[in-house]
């Protein structure tokens, strides 16, 4: 598999962590467009959430739940916005399942 969010979650890409565990690695993304901008992955290979299952939905609340903690850890009071993209028009670009966590400024909607 030639995916580059799962050669980052087996450390064959090196990746700034933000935090890991035995399910999930969040790591900063390199084009941030806030602030904070770390990306939470599953470490197993899921395309995107049009590919969730009831066998592998427990992934996502714990996605959520690292979510929490680092918007907690890096002072993310205020808010913070957590964006999944879900296929090409959905504007996803890489075939990993994956969240943007981002705060650290005020967003608007829907764009910006």
């Amino acid at each position: 598999m030639d995916c580059i969010f799962c050669k980052i979650a087996n450390g064959e890409i090196p990746s700034k962590k933000a935090y890991e565990d035995d399910t999930v690695l969040a790591f900063y993304d390199l084009e941030p467009q806030a602030p904070v901008h770390i990306l939470i992955i599953p470490k197993e290979h899921i395309s995107s959430c049009a590919e969730i299952t009831t066998e592998n939905s427990a992934v996502v609340s714990h996605i959520f739940e690292v979510a929490a903690k680092l918007g907690k850890e890096l002072g993310l009071e205020k808010g913070y916005r957590i964006v999944n993209n879900c296929g090409e028009h959905g504007g996803q670009t890489v075939k990993h399942l994956h969240f943007h966590l981002m705060g650290g400024r005020q967003f608007t909607w829907p764009a910006g």
